[in-house]
């Protein structure tokens, strides 16, 4: 049975990623979130919830105990120190495998006029993703860092991937088509290990995403 922790459990992606999870059979899902009201169990021989804040690295690690995969679903603000407190309480948890979402723009890879934009729109929150990056990046983990275009609410899964030392491609990606290739990482546990990864939907370039 793979056991897996989902950190920020509420959020939108995070929720279509339990509930791909849940059709996979000898998956055990364990959701972490600040307010365990937000969010209601289908199967409870198969999921928990607990409730939490993920600068608590004392509980955190004590939710992380036995786990497999933690898939981190956390955004800004404080994205970094909510990143340090992550990767210390799996390191002590003796939990080795993380899947971490994270922003583009932090390597400066997003070219042109598209990566000027986003500049404009997010620059002020990426200092702070590109910390959390090199926090991740440092540690003894075997991670996977998703840096997902701009987000849609689009029925589709279509994705194509960059690597760090890549350009980007694209301006958008679907929230289904990021939940889709987390699962495919939690199940497939040896893919893109110690990578950060580009995703977006194929033929999207543009100066910014069409829905702007």
């Amino acid at each position: 049975m793979k056991k897996v922790l989902i950190l920020g459990a509420n959020g939108q992606i995070a929720r279509l990623v339990s509930e791909k999870l849940l059709k996979e059979e000898n998956v055990q899902v364990t959701h972490y979130l600040r307010n365990s009201r937000r969010l209601e169990i289908s199967d409870s021989s198969r999921e928990q919830i607990v409730e939490g804040n993920v600068l608590d690295v004392k509980m955190l690690t004590k939710a992380m105990k036995d786990q497999d995969v933690v898939y981190s679903n956390i955004g800004s603000p404080d994205i970094a120190n909510k990143t340090k407190s992550i990767v210390e309480a799996m390191e002590a948890a003796g939990v080795n495998r993380g899947i971490f979402i994270s922003a583009l723009g932090i390597y400066d890879e997003v070219p042109g006029k598209f990566g000027e934009w986003n500049k404009k729109m997010c620059g002020s929150s990426l200092p702070d993703f590109r910390r959390a990056a090199n926090i991740i990046e440092s540690s003894s983990l075997g991670y996977t860092i998703l840096r997902g275009a701009w987000f849609t609410n689009k029925n589709e899964v279509d994705y194509e991937l960059t690597q760090k030392n890549e350009l980007f491609k694209g301006t958008e990606i679907s929230r289904k088509s990021l939940a889709s290739l987390v699962v495919k990482l939690t199940l497939s546990p040896e893919l893109e290990v110690r990578r950060s990864i580009g995703v977006s939907k194929p033929n999207t370039e543009g100066d910014k995403p069409a829905f702007y």
